[in-house]
Order: structure tokens, then sequence, then C-alpha cells
């Protein structure tokens, strides 16, 4: 039972508690403390602020959860775009894995190591640091698919492909991108909290591609 409100159930763990008032802090901060304030942003740090500060999560209550869990979560994108450009230019720009950072804001940066493998650091929203692991093209048919996986013993698991396809003069592209909560318990409790933050980001930084590409190629 919630001890500041008894009338409430705890069903947020004690980590993403914590997470959850560090993540409201930083939100609060950024939307107040912007030129053009965010009334979204501030609003969503008043969420993260109550979750952590009652224990309760109207969102899980919502859903008939009741007590707090560690079960795993993870965040699966799964989006397709048409770019208009040929075939061959979109994916040798996808191929070379260095350029993912240019339109995904989600990724402070991939480093190519050989051919097949390249250390990614990814950032996690809310301020609260960064992810790195490396990661190896395990599937390719050159014009047409592209398949990567993180390195066992990585710190986060992630796995993606991206297929291409003719469309008329340009192309369309199938993404599947996942990612599971990295350093087990704590980590998939960071999962919960992070993961409508983060699957949204995704999201925008694989539109953002179209955006890019047909601009700067």
């Amino acid at each position: 039972m919630n001890k500041i409100l008894p009338h409430l159930h705890i069903n947020v763990s004690p980590v993403e508690r914590a997470l959850s008032l560090l993540g409201g802090a930083y939100f609060l901060y950024d939307g107040i403390g912007k030129k053009n304030k965010s009334l979204l942003e501030t609003a969503f740090a008043g969420y993260l602020l109550y979750r952590g500060a009652t224990g309760n999560c109207p969102g899980y209550t919502a859903i008939g959860k009741t007590k707090p869990d560690n079960r795993s979560r993870n965040v699966n994108i799964q989006l397709r775009l048409y770019v208009n450009k040929p075939r061959k230019d979109v994916y040798e720009f996808w191929r070379d894995v260095e350029n993912l950072p240019l339109f995904m804001e989600h990724l402070y940066s991939v480093e190519t190591l050989n051919d097949g493998i390249s250390v990614w650091e990814a950032r996690i929203p809310g301020g609260m640091g960064k992810v790195r692991w490396k990661s190896e093209i395990v599937k390719e048919r050159p014009y047409e698919l592209l398949g990567w996986q993180s390195l066992p013993g990585s710190s986060i698991f992630n796995a993606g492909k991206v297929e291409f396809e003719d469309a008329g003069e340009g192309t369309e592209l199938h993404v599947v991108i996942s990612y599971h909560a990295p350093g087990g318990i704590p980590g998939e409790s960071a999962a919960r909290l992070i993961n409508p933050i983060f699957k949204e980001m995704v999201e925008e930084d694989i539109e953002n591609f179209k955006w890019y590409i047909e601009r700067n190629s």
C-alpha cells in the first residue's frame, strides 16, 4: 500500500521510481527551459514525477497491473517508407553504418571496426547516459537486404533489418529494429520507463532517413 496516498496501489518497482524521478526532473527542466516552452514535455515530466513519488502508474493501473514486476520489455519498431532515390543509392548509404547517426538522433556514434563489425553507442532518453555495444552484419543480399545484430555479451541486445525494393523511380524500405533492455533486472526496469519515449525517438529517426537522403545525396 502507498504510504503517501494509502488508497493507491504501488505497481512501480523501486528502480523504476528512481528513474521516473530522474527522468521527470530532466523533462521538467527541458520543457520549461526552452525558449518555446513545451506543454507536452512539461505534462510528461509531471506524470513521471507522480509515478516516482507515489509508486503508482496510472497506465499500469488501467491495464490491471497492481504489483511491480521484472518482466522483460522490448522496443520493437516496424516501418515502411518510400524514398525518392534509386535503390542502389539508398542501399549503399545505409550499408555504410557510420552514416546512421547522421539521421538517427538516438545514435551517438557508429564506428566501423571491419567490413562486418562495428561499435554502436546510443543515447538513453532523459539524459540518463549512453549505452555502447558491438554489432555484426549477419545477413546481406546486396541492394535487397541488410540485417544486423549485437554480438553476444553486449550490454544491450539490438537487432534489425532493412529490405530494399524498387518502387517506380524510387525505393520502398521495410525497416525492422528491436532493442532489448541492458543490464539485467535494473535494465529491464529502465526499459519499461523509456519504452514509449525511446520507441517514438527511433521511429522518428527512421522517418528522418527519407528527409536526409533526399536532400543530401
